[in-house]
């Protein structure tokens, strides 16, 4: 990170924005999404095994050997006994050492065979399990400076391409680099959001990455229960979510793996995903790094157990309670609480450091201060109202409690003439000890302890009065009773379970320092991204469903931050930030640094010791801090063309070249060698409705395959006043619809008279989706369908009646235009979605989609948002507040809006335009300039 002058804010100086990087850190060279067709580097599937001795049954079966490894402890442990008692432990002190060290694990072992463990269906059969190994693409790259100075017109110093490139953290490797080169090259380090299935991301960064053992903290959402049908938002917009609708189901992977309404196990097979997911955060995390996992009270004792298994009963930590939102719907008592179940990596490496939380006279850590100090030197009791409203007495005055003077004299001389047990006097009385205690100190430091008038009678008994500023905080237990809701002006809610920031932000304070590695496998809203963000420390975040992900790409692309005073600005977070001791004119501890006065720095007249509250570093006054830059990947896996090999006979007139034996149409149409085409057309069948804008749909029927067929996948008869067949195309089950494959079905599908040509895609790529809107007038009409990621989930995947397995996706309209001075201006004209039933174009307007960016010079590999537009909502207010004076009202109303700030042409002379619709699909279309 750059060193910059310490500034201070007067009415004279404009608000500054900056942003935490973190110059000292790297991650592997990660290729960008346009170079995929090229992509060459392959890694076979990964093998997890589960330890054969937590299988649950101790009983031979023929297959759990358990009571055979339990017989076979039992004959180590005697032979062990037997060679021990037949060494001389002083004369051969190694082998007596090491002996005993075998009989300890022999031991250890067999006890952990009788020890209590959690059964499911399917468990007993699952020793082992097989995750692909996909390589991650970088499909964006985002950064809010980058968006601020990117602003044409109203920046007075002309960015060079260089400049830009570092604002997005890009290091712009050429593209025979990012092929030949990709994770071996070290790049320096973004934070990264990830679209994918969990177990594939984390697999990813395992094998791919060699991240294990690196990430210092996971904190891990998933679903709370398998009856909660509105544990996920299927929609940008529609953040209420009714269970057990139809109409409100989602059908992606993540959520859908967690409910009994969608899954056919329940909770066995919520079990089995959490278990898997779990075994690979492990491998993942540092050796002195936690594990996270927050859940609701359904399934608490489970994890709980499952936890156990994965990490080791010894590395439990705690159980955190912490509170929420009332709900008063059940019969019985109201759930008032959430849990954090915490487990550490290795236990005895745990890395913690101590929260604090401000004392307050009568609530928790403060409940026995029950005394005052007026100003005056009086000291009296409270009064009730006073303990209810300690604001009541005057300024300066000093709540204390008495304390216990006295400790037990175990194995001391006691009594008279002992140390420290000797009389005191005080206001015409003498106190001795018990006969069988003694004093805490001796008579120099009882004498400064009634110098300082740090004595106080308590009826017979003489007490050390404390004051509640000795040290004015207290540490946090696992009790946290004072979280509340997750709604807040700076950060309100915008995912239906959005977790609130304060649980994160005192486990991430707890167990991480800045700079450190923080992982959310379950993105929802972005809590954990964003919270690591505010406290400077790395992240990154995954999740299945797009709609979680386009939410938090806005919450953290429009977030401020305050600008916390790094102790190395060069270094960036990972040198630490800086705490200083403040008082305020009422004479109370406001600093990150707090005295801690003891009864022995008292009496030994030593200076106070001090402690550290992390969650209060010093914050420059006139800086703005906004997030730093971060990437949106992808698992896409090498490109369709990279399909299984066939024999020269068999390719016919399709051969990629002499001798390639590569087949160039993707894998899944190569009938009888991948199950995944007859897996598309079952899934079909089963929900034969294709979703439209506007709560339309279309419904099939008569679903098959072709007789004959060089690309097309399935055919059917459309459902209508006058019946019609359609045609289908499925594209790749890993990867994007290419160009090619779209023109062969488009050609293939007019030769044989279909009226309509659905393509179907997980992804698609944006030349293929040109041809797409454009085959209407180049033979048969042509229609995109998005399918959703769960189809890859097989034979657990349940059918609903009102399933939204497929959408049919819109295409942006846009308008780029000149506007003066060599300069262009890109507008949104709306979202425009084609109706197979109709045949015509439905029109949203362009202020009513949730989001829309613009690459102002696209290169074809990646997108680089240099403009972010929210339309619906204030989204960059907390900004525009705070850089006020800064840039015109005009950039903040463009960011509001449909049109861009005028921008000069690029390199490459042309622009992308991406538009996240309502179910955070992703469309993508490219103009030249």
């Amino acid at each position: 990170m750059m060193a910059k002058k310490k500034t201070t804010a007067t009415k004279a100086t404009a608000p500054r924005y900056e942003a935490f990087e973190h110059p000292e850190a790297q991650s592997p060279m990660r290729p960008d999404v346009g170079t995929q067709a090229a992509f060459r580097k392959k890694k076979p599937p990964a093998t997890y095994r589960y330890d054969s001795s937590l299988a649950p049954a101790l009983d031979w079966d023929g297959q759990n050997p358990a009571r055979e490894q339990g017989e076979a402890l039992i004959a180590r442990i005697e032979d062990l006994s037997r060679r021990l008692t037949r060494i001389d432990a002083e004369q051969d002190p190694e082998e007596f050492q090491r002996i005993v060290a075998e009989l300890r694990e022999a031991a250890a072992r067999l006890k952990a065979l009788s020890r209590p463990f959690l059964n499911w269906a399917g468990k007993a059969e699952r020793l082992s399990f097989d995750v692909p190994t996909l390589p991650l693409f970088v499909h964006e790259r985002l950064s809010t400076k980058g968006i601020i100075a990117t602003l044409g017109g109203h920046k007075k110093d002309k960015l060079t391409q260089g400049t830009m490139f570092d604002l997005f953290g890009d290091p712009h490797h050429p593209i025979a680099d990012q092929l030949t080169r990709a994770y071996e090259h070290p790049d320096r380090w973004v934070n990264r959001m990830i679209l994918g299935d969990s177990l594939v991301v984390m697999n990813s960064l395992l094998h791919f990455e060699n991240l294990g053992g690196q990430v210092q903290m996971i904190y891990m959402d998933p679903p709370y229960g398998i009856r909660f049908g509105s544990n996920f938002q299927p929609f940008v917009r529609k953040r209420d979510v009714t269970h057990g609708d139809d109409e409100d189901m989602t059908r992606e992977p993540e959520m859908v793996q967690a409910y009994r309404d969608t899954w056919t196990y329940g909770v066995h097979s919520y079990l089995t995903v959490l278990r898997d997911r779990l075994l690979l955060a492990r491998d993942l995390l540092h050796p002195s790094g936690s594990m996270f996992v927050q859940i609701g009270d359904d399934n608490l004792h489970y994890v709980g157990k499952l936890m156990e298994e994965v990490f080791g009963v010894d590395n439990f930590v705690s159980i955190i309670t912490f509170a929420k939102t009332t709900n008063a719907t059940t019969n019985f008592l109201p759930p008032t609480c959430d849990y954090i179940l915490w487990f550490a990596k290795n236990i005895d490496r745990l890395k913690y450091r101590s929260i604090y939380l401000q004392k307050a006279v009568g609530e928790q850590g403060a409940t026995h201060y029950d005394k005052v100090e007026l100003p005056d030197g009086t000291r009296r009791g409270l009064s009730a109202l006073e303990r209810e409203q300690p604001s009541l007495l005057p300024v300066g005055s000093r709540f204390y409690s008495l304390d216990n003077l006295t400790s037990q004299s175990i194995g001391r001389e006691k009594g008279e003439g002992a140390a420290c047990w000797f009389p005191v006097e005080l206001d015409g009385r003498q106190f001795l000890p018990n006969p069988r205690a003694r004093w805490k100190t001796n008579e120099d430091g009882m004498a400064r302890l009634k110098e300082f008038r740090r004595l106080e009678a308590m009826g017979s008994n003489l007490r050390y009065v404390r004051f509640l500023d000795d040290f004015p905080v207290y540490p946090v237990t696992n009790n946290w009773p004072d979280i509340g809701g997750v709604q807040s002006r700076s950060d309100p809610k915008i995912y239906v379970v959005q977790t609130s920031t304060t649980p994160l932000q005192r486990c991430i304070l707890m167990t991480t320092d800045p700079g450190d590695l923080v992982l959310d496998p379950t993105c929802g809203s972005g809590t954990t991204a964003y919270v690591a963000e505010q406290w400077g420390r790395r992240w990154i975040t995954i999740d299945t469903s797009r709609v979680p992900l386009a939410l938090a790409r806005q919450r953290l692309l429009t977030a401020t931050f305050p600008y916390y005073e790094l102790a190395d600005e060069k270094r960036g977070p990972v040198g630490g930030f800086v705490y200083k001791r403040k008082q305020n004119n009422r004479g109370e501890e406001v600093g990150g640094i707090v005295p801690h006065v003891t009864l022995k720095s008292i009496a030994n007249n030593e200076p106070p010791a001090e402690e550290v509250l992390v969650d209060r570093p010093e914050i420059e006054p006139g800086i703005t801090r906004v997030t730093g830059p971060f990437t949106v990947e992808g698992t896409i896996p090498p490109p369709v063309e990279m399909g299984p090999r066939i024999d020269a006979d068999e390719r016919g007139s399709d051969q990629s070249g002499p001798g390639s034996g590569i087949d160039p149409r993707p894998s899944a149409f190569i009938r009888g060698q991948d199950p995944f085409v007859d897996r598309m057309l079952e899934v079909l069948r089963k929900s034969p409705v294709l979703r439209l804008d506007g709560n339309r749909s279309v419904t099939l029927k008569n679903v098959r395959p072709p007789a004959k067929s060089l690309t097309i996948s399935a055919e059917a008869i459309q459902s209508g006043d006058d019946d019609q067949p359609v045609a289908f195309v499925f594209g790749p089950e890993n990867g994007a619809v290419s160009e090619t494959l779209v023109h062969q079905a488009i050609r293939e599908a007019n030769m044989k008279g279909y009226a309509q040509l659905y393509v179907v895609g997980f992804a698609i790529q944006p030349n293929a989706r040109r041809l797409i809107d454009e085959a209407g007038a180049i033979g048969v009409p042509a229609t995109y369908v998005q399918a959703t990621p769960d189809l890859l989930m097989g034979d657990l995947l349940k059918s609903l009646r009102s399933s939204q397995i497929f959408s049919v996706c819109g295409l942006p309209e846009v308008a780029v235009r000149p506007a003066g001075d060599g300069q262009y201006q890109v507008e949104l004209m709306g979202l425009d979605v084609f109706d197979p039933v109709t045949m015509e174009i439905d029109h949203r307007r362009g202020d009513d989609v949730p989001a829309w960016f613009l690459d102002t010079d696209y290169n074809g590999l990646c997108f680089h948002v240099c403009q972010a537009f929210f339309p619906r909502t204030a989204a960059w207010e907390n900004l525009r507040k705070a850089l006020k004076g800064t840039y015109d009202d005009a950039v903040w109303d463009h960011l509001a809006g449909t049109r861009s700030t005028p921008f000069e042409p690029g390199e490459h002379r042309q622009v992308a335009v991406k538009v996240i619709d309502d179910r955070g699909n992703e469309l993508l279309v490219v103009r030249g300039l």
